[in-house]
C-alpha cells in the first residue's frame, strides 16, 4: 500500500516549523497570539488544494476539514487532531529545520549554539534511530515537534487518503487547534460543527506509542495579604508578604511532591508563577495527580502548609482558591475500549511494537474526551520537546501515517 507512495510529511514539517506559531499564557485573546493563524490559513488553503471542499479557519484560528466516506455501510466518525502552537519555554522565532541523514550514532553538536549538543548517552531513543533522517533546529530555538509533527503528518494523512481512492474508510474529520499549550486548546471547538464520534490526538513520542491516560488537574492561586507600612517607620508593624510567600515556597517539599523529585505514576505540586508586592503577594502553583482523588489530598496538604506558615505572623491571612484544570481521559476512555483496541491494532500493522504509555501532563484529548469525544493520544515521533535540542526522526513521521491510514481502515472493517 505504501511501496510507491512518497511520503510528505517530512517535507510539510520542515516548512510549519519555520513559521512562528508561540503562544502566549498571558494573552486573554482567541487564540493568544495573531501569528498562530499564519499556520492555521496555510494549512487550510493546502487542504483545499487536495480537493478537500469544507476545509477552512474559523476566528478563532481552529481549522476544520471533512474526507467524506467511500464505502457504503455506516461507520462512526474519526477525527484526527493536532496543535499548531508552540511553548512559551523556548522561542519558537526563527527556527532552522536541520536533517541529519542515515544517523550514526554520533554526537550531534548544533551550529548556531555549539554548547548544544545532541548525546545517546542523554537521549536513548537515539539508538532506535541508528540508519534514520534525524531533524533538528539550529540550536538556538526548540524545533517546533510539539506539535506540528501531529500537523503534518494529519495533513499527509489527508494526501494519502485523497490520492489513493482505493483505500476504504468511513468519513474522517481533521481538526487543528491553537493554544493548546497554555490550556486553552478547546475553549472554542464547535464539536457540533465538526461532527466526530471519536478522536485521536497525534501529539506523543516514540514510535508505537499510544497513551490511554493523563493526570487530572487542578490550579490553586494563593493570595497572601500582609500588613504594610511606610518602610521608614515599619519596625514592628509591616509584614511583607512577598517573604512570607518565601518562606511557603522554602517549606514545599524537598524530595517528594515535585516534579523535579517524581516520576511514573507520581503526582505533584508545582509553583509556576510568583507575583506582588509588599502588601499583596500570589503564588499560583498547579496540582497533578493520575487519580482524582489525589488532586484534593494534595490541595488539603498545601492548604495546611501554608497555614501552618501563616499562623506564626500575626495579622496575615491568605485566599485559596482551587480552578479545575482537566480530567484523566481514561475515565472516559475505558467506557469506550474500542478506541484504544483499534489503534493498538493499527499500530501492529504498522510493523511497530506497541509501547502503552500514561502522560505526565494533559493534552487536548484530556479535554475533548470530557466534552464527549473520547481522544486518546497517539505517537507523533517528538522527543526532547520543549528544549532546543528537540528532535524527531522523519521514518518515526512517516510510520505515523501509516498508523493513521491503518487506523481508518480498521474502523471502516470491524463497523
Amino acid at each position: 500500500m505504501f511501496e510507491n507512495y512518497t511520503f510528505t510529511a517530512a517535507g510539510r514539517f520542515v516548512k510549519y516549523v519555520q513559521i512562528d506559531t508561540q503562544s502566549d499564557p498571558l494573552s486573554s485573546s482567541q487564540p493568544t497570539t495573531a501569528r498562530q493563524k499564519d499556520l492555521s490559513k496555510l494549512l487550510a488553503e493546502e487542504l483545499k488544494n487536495m480537493g478537500i471542499a469544507d476545509a477552512h479557519m474559523d476566528e478563532h484560528g481552529y481549522v476544520y476539514a471533512t474526507i467524506p466516506s467511500n464505502i457504503d455501510k455506516k461507520v462512526p466518525v474519526i477525527c484526527f487532531c493536532a496543535h499548531v502552537d508552540t511553548a512559551p519555554d523556548c522561542s519558537g522565532a526563527g527556527v532552522k529545520p536541520i536533517i541529519h541523514t542515515n544517523y550514526q550514532g554520533q554526537d550531534i553538536v548544533l551550529p548556531d549554539d555549539t554548547t548544544q549538543v545532541l548525546k545517546m548517552s542523554e537521549y536513548p531513543y537515539l539508538q532506535k534511530l541508528i540508519g534514520h533522517d534525524i531533524i533538528t533546529a539550529s540550536g538556538t530555538t526548540l524545533l517546533g515537534s510539539d506539535d506540528k509533527a501531529g500537523v503534518a503528518e494529519i495533513m499527509d494523512l489527508a494526501h494519502f487518503l485523497m490520492a489513493n481512492k482505493e483505500v476504504k474508510h468511513g468519513t474522517v474529520k481533521i481538526l487543528f487547534t491553537p493554544d493548546e499549550e497554555v490550556g486553552k486548546g478547546t475553549i472554542k471547538v464547535d464539536l457540533q460543527k465538526l461532527g466526530a464520534d471519536f478522536g485521536y490526538t497525534l501529539d506523543g513520542g516514540d514510535a508505537g506509542s499510544l497513551e490511554d491516560e493523563t493526570f487530572s488537574a487542578d490550579g490553586v492561586q494563593v493570595v497572601i495579604h500582609g500588613v504594610i507600612a511606610h518602610p521608614g517607620y515599619a519596625k514592628g508593624k509591616m509584614i511583607n508578604a512577598m517573604k512570607i510567600a518565601g518562606h511557603i515556597l522554602d517549606a514545599l517539599p524537598k524530595d517528594r511532591l515535585s516534579p523535579e523529585s517524581t516520576e511514573g505514576r507520581r503526582g505533584f505540586i508545582h509553583p509556576v508563577r510568583i507575583e506582588g508586592v509588599a502588601e499583596k503577594c500570589t503564588i499560583d502553583f498547579i496540582i497533578r495527580d493520575f487519580e482524582t482523588q489525589g488532586l484534593k489530598k494534595k490541595e488539603d496538604f498545601l492548604r495546611t502548609m501554608i497555614a501552618e506558615t501563616v499562623r506564626i505572623f500575626p495579622k496575615v491571612n491568605f485566599e485559596f482558591h482551587v480552578t479545575e484544570q482537566y480530567r484523566n481521559m481514561k475515565e472516559i476512555l475505558d467506557l469506550h475500549p474500542q478506541v484504544v483496541e483499534y489503534a493498538k491494532e493499527a499500530i501492529g500493522r504498522a510493523g511497530l511494537e506497541l509501547k502503552m504509555e500514561s502522560i505526565r501532563g494533559g493534552t487536548d484529548g484530556s479535554r475533548l474526551s470530557f466534552m464527549g469525544l473520547p481522544c486518546p493520544n497517539l505517537f507523533a515521533g517528538e522527543q526532547a520537546i520543549h528544549s532546543k535540542l528537540e528532535f524527531i526522526s522523519v521514518q518515526d513521521m512517516n510510520k505515523a501515517v501509516e498508523t493513521m491510514v491503518h487506523l481508518v481502515q480498521i474502523w471502516a472493517e470491524k463497523s
